[in-house]
């Protein structure tokens, strides 16, 4: 049994805390707020990080609440340009970030994980995390580092991205849209809506969903002085099908922004700590892996640990290198084919990519793509 810290109360530290716990290991997670709480709309736990939340004992909570997702559809004028749809057998689940932090929050509780929160890490001393100027949380045998894209501890300098979005969780309409597909819409690269069911949240019986709208840097920053009733009928002009998805929306603070980086760390682990979800890499969203990596981070870490301690690090990195590597690098070729002012990059997505994503082979490459599993998710193991 190992003495674990774990910096982060978010996805990847959650899931983490769980998993090490009900494994035997005495886990103590250090939060900077109060009362831990989700940040954000919507997201997709793919059908691979569906089995680590089965591993943690809350896949059967999870799908209670989410939606399940079985295809992504996106429009450039007529055309269709994106059609990828998930295995009949294996759909993706769209969730309210609440709901999936309640699942792991209550796993991780049940699991007998001991917290300690309301004041941020600091920093990291021979197995002791520092909080503020006096107070010290530890000896631990091992620090995660999970506190995503803020870390204070990670030394990732990521690279932004030109581009991000602006989101709202809001009522489900029922009307056009079905509700078990994400649709988007676009105009060439520079201009993306989309619309995403997310289930429900905790105690709540209506069905909610998840509405984004692609900006500029630029654009985001002067987000909080936009005319919000000349926006929305622009983007209702833009996309009908919109209109009632927008109609509880009165004001640019109802919707949140979103900015977006790249990068990872070449090592993600130091002497005593380990980086794990955002804190170790970060990708745009384009491809719906967000969540999921954080949740196979914390499988990879448990799994090295069960080996013992002094080359499981080694190990968690070996593990998760060449998926992670893969879906950064293919996030980030085709990121500016939905989000950039390229005048030829939708043109090789309208009418490249999107013909061959009709033939089979491509199709069936598509679909283990979305679904995470393109290549192994952990390197080595027979898992899951």
């Amino acid at each position: 049994m190992l003495q674990i810290g774990i910096v982060g109360a978010g996805m990847g530290g959650l899931a983490a805390a769980a998993l090490l716990a009900r494994r035997g290991h005495a886990v103590t997670l250090v939060e900077r707020f109060a009362v831990p709480r989700p940040v954000g709309s919507g997201l997709v736990v793919q059908p691979v990080g569906l089995a680590v939340l089965d591993a943690i004992g809350a896949g059967e909570a999870a799908r209670a609440l989410g939606a399940p997702l079985r295809q992504m559809l996106g429009h450039a004028g007529g055309r269709v340009v994106l059609d990828v749809r998930y295995r009949p057998q294996a759909p993706g689940l769209a969730m309210h970030r609440a709901s999936l932090f309640d699942v792991l929050w209550q796993a991780a509780q049940s699991a007998g994980v001991t917290l300690k929160t309301g004041t941020a890490a600091t920093a990291v001393n021979a197995g002791w995390v520092q909080r503020g100027a006096a107070e010290a949380v530890g000896p631990f045998d091992l620090v995660v580092d999970a506190s995503g894209a803020g870390s204070v501890l990670s030394p990732l300098v990521p690279r932004p991205l030109p581009f991000g979005a602006v989101w709202a969780s809001v009522p489900w309409a029922a009307g056009e849209l079905p509700a078990d597909q994400l649709t988007q819409r676009y105009h060439r690269a520079s201009r993306m809506a989309g619309v995403m069911p997310i289930g429900r949240l905790p105690g709540d019986p209506a069905q909610r969903a998840a509405v984004f709208w692609s900006l500029p840097i630029a654009d985001l920053d002067r987000w909080p002085q936009v005319d919000f009733a000349a926006w929305k009928d622009s983007a209702t002009q833009f996309w009908p099908d919109l209109a009632p998805f927008l109609a509880s929306l009165t004001q640019a603070s109802d919707m949140t922004v979103a900015r977006y980086s790249h990068g990872s760390l070449a090592l993600p682990h130091q002497p005593g700590l380990a980086f794990i979800g955002d804190a170790a890499h970060r990708a745009s969203p384009q491809l719906g892996q967000g969540a999921n990596m954080a949740l196979l981070d914390a499988m990879a870490l448990t799994r090295a640990l069960d080996r013992g301690l002094p080359d499981a690090l080694a190990r968690y990195h070996a593990m998760r290198r060449w998926h992670r590597r893969f879906y950064q690098g293919f996030s980030a070729l085709l990121t500016p084919m939905y989000q950039s002012h390229s005048a030829t990059l939708p043109l090789m997505r309208d009418f490249v990519l999107a013909p061959l994503a009709r033939i089979a082979p491509v199709r069936q490459v598509l679909t283990a793509l979305v679904s995470g599993d393109v290549l192994p998710p952990l390197a080595g193991q027979r898992w899951p």
